[in-house]
Protein backbone atom coordinates (compact mmCIF):
# COMPACT_ATOMS: atom_id res chain seq x y z
CA UNK A 1 0.00 0.00 0.00
CA UNK A 2 1.13 3.54 -0.90
CA UNK A 3 2.45 5.42 2.16
CA UNK A 4 2.35 2.95 4.79
CA UNK A 5 5.92 2.65 6.71
CA UNK A 6 7.50 -0.95 6.62
CA UNK A 7 7.26 -2.79 8.85
CA UNK A 8 10.65 -2.77 11.01
CA UNK A 9 12.90 -6.31 10.37
CA UNK A 10 12.09 -9.23 12.36
CA UNK A 11 15.91 -9.44 13.97
CA UNK A 12 17.85 -8.65 16.87
CA UNK A 13 17.63 -4.94 17.55
CA UNK A 14 21.29 -5.01 17.58
CA UNK A 15 22.12 -6.50 14.05
CA UNK A 16 23.96 -9.30 13.31
CA UNK A 17 27.13 -8.60 14.97
CA UNK A 18 27.78 -7.70 18.16
CA UNK A 19 28.21 -3.95 19.69
CA UNK A 20 31.51 -2.51 18.64
CA UNK A 21 33.25 0.44 20.29
CA UNK A 22 33.56 2.03 24.14
CA UNK A 23 30.19 2.99 25.69
CA UNK A 24 30.23 5.75 28.56
CA UNK A 25 27.46 5.80 31.65
CA UNK A 26 26.90 9.13 32.77
CA UNK A 27 25.25 9.42 36.36
CA UNK A 28 24.28 12.25 38.61
CA UNK A 29 25.11 11.84 42.24
CA UNK A 30 21.75 14.15 42.85
CA UNK A 31 19.72 10.98 44.80
CA UNK A 32 22.38 8.75 44.61
CA UNK A 33 21.57 5.58 45.74
CA UNK A 34 18.50 5.66 43.07
CA UNK A 35 20.87 5.92 40.31
CA UNK A 36 23.37 3.75 41.72
CA UNK A 37 20.62 1.43 40.77
CA UNK A 38 20.01 2.86 37.41
CA UNK A 39 24.25 2.65 36.87
CA UNK A 40 24.20 -1.08 37.49
CA UNK A 41 21.23 -1.31 35.28
CA UNK A 42 23.17 0.03 32.51
CA UNK A 43 26.51 -1.60 33.08
CA UNK A 44 24.65 -4.91 33.36
CA UNK A 45 22.69 -4.01 29.95
CA UNK A 46 25.76 -3.26 28.20
CA UNK A 47 28.21 -5.99 29.27
CA UNK A 48 25.07 -8.42 28.59
CA UNK A 49 24.69 -7.09 24.94
CA UNK A 50 28.38 -8.48 24.73
CA UNK A 51 30.67 -5.38 25.91
CA UNK A 52 33.86 -6.22 28.09
CA UNK A 53 33.38 -3.95 31.34
CA UNK A 54 36.66 -2.51 30.14
CA UNK A 55 34.94 -1.25 27.43
CA UNK A 56 32.06 0.81 29.61
CA UNK A 57 33.40 3.80 31.31
CA UNK A 58 31.22 5.58 33.96
CA UNK A 59 31.51 9.07 35.13
CA UNK A 60 29.52 10.90 37.79
CA UNK A 61 28.39 14.19 37.77
CA UNK A 62 26.78 16.35 40.26
CA UNK A 63 22.79 16.69 39.32
CA UNK A 64 20.79 16.00 36.14
CA UNK A 65 21.46 19.28 35.08
CA UNK A 66 25.20 18.65 34.18
CA UNK A 67 24.37 15.79 32.66
CA UNK A 68 24.58 17.40 29.22
CA UNK A 69 27.53 19.41 29.60
CA UNK A 70 29.54 16.22 30.82
CA UNK A 71 27.77 14.01 27.57
CA UNK A 72 28.51 16.51 25.23
CA UNK A 73 32.51 16.87 26.52
CA UNK A 74 32.67 13.06 26.58
CA UNK A 75 30.96 12.74 22.75
CA UNK A 76 33.52 15.44 21.51
CA UNK A 77 36.48 12.72 22.37
CA UNK A 78 35.76 10.97 19.77
CA UNK A 79 36.44 7.66 22.20
CA UNK A 80 32.55 6.76 22.50
CA UNK A 81 30.20 4.66 20.00
CA UNK A 82 27.12 5.92 22.75
CA UNK A 83 26.60 7.27 25.79
CA UNK A 84 24.50 6.44 28.62
CA UNK A 85 22.72 9.65 30.68
CA UNK A 86 21.07 8.35 34.22
CA UNK A 87 19.91 10.43 36.83
CA UNK A 88 16.54 10.76 38.83
CA UNK A 89 14.77 13.60 39.49
CA UNK A 90 12.01 14.10 42.31
CA UNK A 91 9.27 16.65 41.88
CA UNK A 92 8.95 18.65 45.00
CA UNK A 93 6.98 21.70 46.01
CA UNK A 94 8.49 24.07 43.19
CA UNK A 95 8.87 23.96 39.46
CA UNK A 96 12.92 23.47 39.69
CA UNK A 97 12.18 19.69 39.18
CA UNK A 98 10.21 20.99 35.43
CA UNK A 99 13.40 23.01 34.69
CA UNK A 100 15.51 20.29 35.87
CA UNK A 101 14.20 17.72 33.87
CA UNK A 102 13.52 19.59 30.76
CA UNK A 103 16.77 21.25 30.13
CA UNK A 104 18.08 17.56 31.12
CA UNK A 105 16.06 15.63 28.20
CA UNK A 106 16.74 18.50 25.82
CA UNK A 107 20.38 18.66 26.30
CA UNK A 108 20.99 14.90 26.09
CA UNK A 109 18.98 14.93 22.99
CA UNK A 110 21.08 18.02 21.81
CA UNK A 111 24.52 16.05 22.17
CA UNK A 112 23.34 13.31 20.44
CA UNK A 113 21.93 15.62 17.36
CA UNK A 114 25.02 17.70 17.84
CA UNK A 115 28.05 15.04 17.47
CA UNK A 116 26.48 12.50 15.91
CA UNK A 117 27.20 9.99 19.15
CA UNK A 118 23.86 8.41 20.22
CA UNK A 119 23.45 10.07 23.92
CA UNK A 120 20.63 8.34 26.02
CA UNK A 121 18.23 9.63 28.14
CA UNK A 122 17.99 7.54 31.44
CA UNK A 123 16.54 9.91 33.87
CA UNK A 124 13.71 9.34 36.29
CA UNK A 125 11.46 11.88 36.67
CA UNK A 126 9.01 10.95 39.46
CA UNK A 127 6.41 12.71 41.36
CA UNK A 128 7.58 10.39 44.56
CA UNK A 129 10.50 8.96 46.00
CA UNK A 130 8.26 5.29 45.87
CA UNK A 131 7.84 5.99 41.86
CA UNK A 132 11.48 6.78 41.47
CA UNK A 133 12.25 3.53 43.27
CA UNK A 134 9.76 1.46 40.90
CA UNK A 135 12.06 3.12 37.85
CA UNK A 136 15.47 2.22 39.32
CA UNK A 137 14.52 -1.74 39.01
CA UNK A 138 11.27 -1.93 40.42
CA UNK A 139 8.33 -3.69 38.94
CA UNK A 140 8.31 -0.76 36.26
CA UNK A 141 11.72 -1.79 35.18
CA UNK A 142 15.00 0.05 35.27
CA UNK A 143 15.56 3.23 33.20
CA UNK A 144 19.58 2.97 33.31
CA UNK A 145 18.91 -0.42 31.50
CA UNK A 146 16.52 0.80 29.05
CA UNK A 147 18.76 3.69 27.87
CA UNK A 148 21.62 1.67 27.13
CA UNK A 149 19.33 -0.64 25.42
CA UNK A 150 18.60 2.24 23.18
CA UNK A 151 22.36 3.29 23.63
CA UNK A 152 23.35 0.01 21.84
CA UNK A 153 20.32 -0.05 19.32
CA UNK A 154 21.46 3.87 18.07
CA UNK A 155 25.23 2.88 18.00
CA UNK A 156 24.47 0.01 15.63
CA UNK A 157 22.05 2.45 13.56
CA UNK A 158 25.10 4.70 12.96
CA UNK A 159 27.70 1.81 12.30
CA UNK A 160 25.69 0.01 9.91
CA UNK A 161 24.84 3.66 8.42
CA UNK A 162 28.13 4.42 8.33
CA UNK A 163 29.10 0.92 6.67
CA UNK A 164 26.70 1.07 3.87
CA UNK A 165 27.17 5.31 3.07
CA UNK A 166 30.82 6.37 4.25
CA UNK A 167 30.85 8.77 6.56
CA UNK A 168 27.29 10.28 6.11
CA UNK A 169 26.81 11.15 9.74
CA UNK A 170 28.21 14.04 11.58
CA UNK A 171 30.46 13.68 14.32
Amino acid sequence: MAGRAPRPPKRDRLGPTRPAGRFAVVAARFNEEITKRLVSGAVGALTDAGLPESSVDVHWVPGSFELPQAAAHLARTGHYAGIVCVGCVIKGQTPHFDFVAGQAAAGIQRVGLDTGVPSAFGVITALTEAQAWERAGGDVGNRGQEAAEAALEMAAFVRDLRRRHGKATKR
